[in-house]
């Protein structure tokens, strides 16, 4: 799939605020992008201004395109929350990466500022690019 395809499934995707896991995971699986979680609950402070404050802004800014993302709640979706979450603190921001040598978690816990999630996404970014340049400069001898 095309940078354009990817970036205009996301853009609707936050547009309509149809952030579900499902819809997520596949573009995920479409794209290959990293594939980045807000998991947490409407009742909680710090989910509610990470969804409603902090995310719009590195929205705006662009840098959820490059990415397949979700909010996950843990009330309506407890059997994927369950799933993807390490620990009972919320909000969690997880991304998850498929690499060469299997899938790669990064997490951060607590309300997080629009430069530290600039920063966490775009180490994700950063690392699978290299991992598929060292993947693709992989040669094999073959057998004499």
């Amino acid at each position: 799939m095309n940078f354009a395809f990817s970036a205009m499934i996301q853009i609707s995707l936050l547009s309509t605020g149809a952030n579900e896991y499902a819809e997520a995971h596949k573009v995920h699986s479409t794209t290959g992008q990293p594939m980045v979680l807000l998991v947490g609950a409407e009742w909680c402070p710090g989910c509610v201004q990470m969804k409603n404050n902090v995310l719009p802004r590195v929205a705006r800014r662009g840098l959820l395109r490059k990415v397949a993302f979700a909010h996950v709640n843990t009330d309506h979706e407890s059997r994927i929350a369950k799933s993807l979450m390490q620990g009972g603190t919320i909000p969690q921001l997880i991304m998850y990466r498929k690499t060469p040598n299997g899938w790669k978690r990064h997490t951060l816990v607590g309300v997080q500022s629009p430069e530290e999630i600039e920063t966490f996404i775009n180490k994700g970014l950063e690392l699978d690019n290299v991992e598929r340049v060292q993947a693709s400069n992989v040669s094999y001898e073959s057998p004499q």
